[in-house]
């Protein structure tokens, strides 16, 4: 009876085992099968757009900085201590005006100095002349005595200049906005003692594209906005249309406006040209984009891999974004499927 019992034990013993073992050797074949090799570069299935060229039509519009009409230093021509300064940061000057006076007095005594051995020697050649004229002296002496006179003119004019310089003029009519010089200081020729600027007139320069730059005429009026003063405009002339243009085929253009309204250099400005620009860019569809317009990039297909590139994009065209930099006409970049891409992934075209 005891033998029976223990032989039916170790039966089900037997049996509970061989099942545990096949349950585990079939979870072990099926998790084989479920797991993918991990040197297999599985294709992810994209969709792709050719960059094209496409024509926009908009308005002639460009953007720019008013400068000033003209900007000058004033700058001493010649060295000296600083005795007056007519002017302060603000002031308006008038184009001639004495703005700093130098200590000119050792020049105006050497000046006289040397007028006194003009009018000597100037006596001398008609002495030495008269005294040739009667074989008394020789040609020699004479040709000596002229070339010393005329070295000692040409040193009072230059005696003269110097003093000229000692007083340092406006080179422009305009208003001060830079003070560099206090009465007492010394300063050498070259030195900069301000800067005035002509703001009666003020100008912005914008560059053109080639397309359009054909129907602009120096002389056309044109019409200005600034952000600052909303829904104002303001009317200026082209006074420059440049006859080079850059490498990137556009022309600088030049708009001169009279500054009636107190506008101030370095405002930004909207130069609107009134007429409509048929421009060529390239575009891509928006969804090629992986991340936002801030921070754009997208997947471009070279043979059957998708490398990230980095681009720059110009104007949101809706279900369009133009491209400035980073892509080419005919490049194919991925429009569905970047969400599981990696830089360098094998990608298969779908329709």
């Amino acid at each position: 009876m005891k033998k029976s019992t223990i032989f039916v034990v170790v039966a089900i013993l037997a049996i509970t085992a061989l099942i545990g073992f096949r349950l585990s050797s079939n979870k072990k074949k099926i998790d084989e099968k479920k797991q993918v090799p991990t040197n297999t570069n599985v294709a992810i299935p994209v969709t792709v757009a050719r960059v094209e060229e496409g024509t926009v039509t908009q308005q002639l519009v460009k953007t720019g900085n008013l400068i000033p009409f003209k900007q000058a230093s004033i700058t001493a021509t010649t060295g000296g201590q600083v005795v007056k300064v007519n002017y302060e940061l603000g002031s308006f000057v008038k184009e001639g005006a004495v703005l700093v006076q130098l200590d000119n007095r050792l020049k105006e005594l050497s000046l006289e100095a040397t007028k006194l051995s003009i009018d000597k020697l100037d006596k001398d050649v008609k002495r030495y002349n008269t005294l040739l004229a009667g074989n008394a002296t020789t040609e020699i002496q004479v040709n000596e005595t002229k070339y010393n006179y005329e070295n000692a003119v040409n040193q009072a004019d230059q005696i003269r200049k110097q003093i000229q310089d000692a007083n340092v003029k406006a080179p422009i009519s305009g208003q001060i906005v830079a003070k560099n010089i206090e009465p007492g200081e010394y300063v050498s020729p070259g030195t900069v003692l301000g800067t005035v600027l002509d703001v009666n007139r003020l100008k912005v320069n914008v560059l053109v594209n080639e397309s359009d730059v054909y129907s602009l005429k120096v002389g056309q009026t044109i019409n200005l906005s600034a952000d600052v003063f909303p829904g104002k405009k303001f009317s200026g002339r082209i006074s420059f249309i440049s006859p080079q243009g850059t490498d990137e085929h556009n022309y600088p253009v030049e708009i001169t406006l009279a500054n009636n309204a107190g506008l101030k250099a370095g405002t930004f400005v909207n130069v609107d040209f009134s007429r409509t620009s048929n421009q060529k860019v390239l575009q891509i569809p928006r969804s090629a984009l992986v991340e936002s317009i801030k921070n754009p990039y997208v997947y471009v297909l070279e043979g059957n891999v998708a490398n990230q590139r980095k681009i720059k994009v110009g104007r949101d065209m809706g279900d369009t974004v133009e491209v400035l930099e980073g892509l080419s006409a005919g490049d194919q970049v991925v429009t569905t499927g970047q969400l599981n891409l990696t830089n360098g992934k094998t990608v298969q075209i779908t329709k």
